[in-house]
């Protein structure tokens, strides 16, 4: 492994790994392979012994100083194993993944194809014109019903191609009694009210064809009330699916669900024969849509935290090895996205969900920084008493640092850096004038995969979980704010850097951020405002800057250099609020021999 260490920090004496191989310290000397443009590369060997591997730099100033590096930053004083960087040795992801631009669905509310006017609607349905409003109330809160299709998401991939999609993420598409379809009563089957198993296999194969991956949404945590397997089993202790669900009382006519809501009884993973039907092997639900003729690339699970966890019970580790192992036997090229609302890390080693669709890391500290004040956010996306609390930069930056410190490089990288979600008010509804471009561009270039939820694009608002499902405005597809999607998402498709390349802070203040994803090919430098500002830093910070050509954004570069290498600088302006991204080169690095 390689440290670079800007020269400015002063003389180094020394520098070491310390890994921490079955729980024991280990220690390995550094020695100094290269000087270059103001830094000096150190190397050291990192033997990797567990399938997750921790290690950290220490590095000794002259004098005796020491100072830390690891996943949470530079340090002073020694600290917890935590946050050391991570090898996993499980299985790498698909190659493919970084580079993911993912559009979240929700069929209901996307489009209405033809052929959705002939399909008789359902007892539980109450019907819906597209131009109405969302009721966020029950029962229309899930029984408000627009009748949106698979085929109209097929007569619309034109729009997802134009905004640089490689990824369709549907919520679910299982039979069910609601609008939003997590109260599954038919794993088998995709709800006729959607157009059945030949209109997903002809979206799938229509979004392959522009080469856009589609994944699902599976309840591996409860199925619905209305389920085969839960109706041979209510009152029935005898009946093979008793086993399947948590029972309150012996004649089996009470029983834990989800959040105490009694439509969505929770699984038992305890049962052998749930895990043979559901997830384990080529026969299992996991498998049989991965498999031909319906060839889903993928799953997002939803609250996967809660998975397999009641009380004493914690079989969350089991069911998601065991969901990986069977997807890897049908098709590995597919990802595996598990929802966490708050910290995820720790369920995140690498063994089986490849990334997390959390809040902890991203979003709410990204609201924090951009909202105005005093905004309340209702459910979904977990702020303390509903109250977006006001961040600094620094603040935004600490907490972004804190929550992803203990994920491993390769699942930070599959991460979702969501803006907002059918899970959540819109992001847009409350944020600070000129702010939407800004936060779309950081999830672009931070590390993670960015997320458009459909409607984003077009300046949707909602206020909650149930009032962001507003259906799909197709009649004004213009805007600016479209405008704005199509070209930070372009970003994203034009410089891979921003999928895969390293990750460095240059400058946190309250008002302005930047950072630096850097390889050998090609560098990004990022600057975020929410206000004007104009910020100085030391030129070799940035190196390549004199190079500098801009990506877009409205902010100023001008490098400063001088005689004296060591008082050049770099100078970063920004009118106003603004999102600004330049090429430089890529980074040299050090001969491999």
């Amino acid at each position: 492994m390689r440290l670079r260490i800007p020269r400015s920090l002063g003389p180094v004496t020394a520098v070491q790994t310390r890994s921490n191989p079955d729980r024991e310290p280990r220690w390995r000397d550094a020695r100094l392979v290269w000087t270059a443009d103001g830094w000096d590369w150190w190397e050291a060997p990192v033997t990797v012994e567990n399938p997750v591997h921790g290690y950290r730099w220490l590095v000794v100033l002259a004098g005796g100083a020491q100072r830390w590096v690891n996943a949470a930053g530079f340090h002073d004083i020694e600290v917890p194993d935590a946050d050391d960087f991570r090898f996993t040795g499980y299985p790498a992801p698909p190659a493919w993944l970084p580079g993911t631009v993912l559009y979240q669905v929700f069929p209901d509310r996307f489009a209405r194809s033809s052929a959705a006017d002939d399909r008789a609607l359902p007892d539980w349905a109450i019907p819906a014109k597209w131009t109405d409003p969302v009721d966020p109330e029950p029962p229309g809160r899930s029984q408000q019903f627009y009748g949106g299709d698979l085929d109209g998401i097929v007569e619309h991939l034109d729009h997802l191609i134009g905004l640089g999609v490689t990824v369709l993420y549907l919520t679910p598409f299982f039979a069910a009694r609601s609008n939003h379809r997590y109260d599954s009563v038919d794993f088998n089957r995709v709800d006729p009210l959607l157009g059945g198993d030949e209109a997903l296999i002809r979206l799938v194969g229509a979004a392959h064809s522009h080469g856009i991956r589609v994944i699902g949404d599976l309840t591996t945590n409860h199925c619905g009330d209305g389920h085969e397997w839960f109706r041979a089993a209510l009152g029935d202790p005898e009946a093979p699916e008793s086993e399947f669900f948590y029972w309150l009382d012996d004649a089996h006519t009470q029983y834990v669900s989800w959040l105490g809501v009694p439509s969505l009884p929770k699984f038992n993973w305890a049962s052998p024969e749930l895990r043979r039907r559901f997830i384990d092997g080529p026969d299992s639900v996991v498998a049989h849509w991965l498999k031909p003729p319906f060839r889903l690339d993928g799953w997002r699970i939803d609250v996967s935290n809660m998975t397999g966890r009641y009380l004493a019970d914690d079989f969350n580790t089991e069911v998601r090895r065991i969901i990986r192992r069977t997807m890897v036997e049908v098709n590995p090229d597919t990802m595996l996205l598990g929802e966490s609302t708050n910290d995820a890390a720790p369920d995140f080693p690498g063994d089986a969900w490849h990334g997390a669709m959390t809040y902890g890391n991203f979003t709410r500290p990204l609201w924090g920084w951009l909202s105005r004040p005093g905004r309340v956010a209702k459910g979904g996306i977990g702020f303390a008493r509903e109250q977006v609390p006001a961040l600094t930069g620094r603040q935004f930056v600490a907490q972004h640092q804190a929550f992803t410190a203990a994920f491993p490089w390769r699942s930070r990288l599959a991460t979702m850096n969501a803006l907002d979600t059918h899970d959540t008010p819109r992001f847009g509804g409350g944020a600070l004038p000129g702010a939407v471009p800004v936060a779309l561009g950081l999830s672009v270039t931070v590390p993670g995969i960015p997320v458009v939820w459909a409607g984003d694009e077009f300046g949707l608002v909602g206020e909650d979980g149930e009032t962001s499902r507003t259906p799909m405005p197709w009649s004004d597809l213009a805007g600016d704010t479209l405008a704005a999607y199509r070209a930070v998402l372009a970003l994203r498709r034009a410089h891979p850097v921003l999928s895969d390349g390293g990750f460095r802070w240059v400058h946190v203040g309250d008002d302005a951020i930047a950072f630096i994803r850097e390889s050998a090919a090609e560098s990004v430098l990022v600057l975020a405002t929410r206000a004007a500002d104009r910020i100085r830093l030391p030129l070799g910070v940035v190196l390549g800057a004199e190079e500098s050509r801009l990506l877009h954004g409205p902010a100023v570069l001008t490098a400063h250099p001088s005689i004296d290498e060591a008082d050049g600088f770099l100078e970063l302006d920004a009118p106003g609020i603004s999102f600004t991204a330049w090429s430089l080169p890529g980074v040299q690095l050090p001969d491999p021999a």
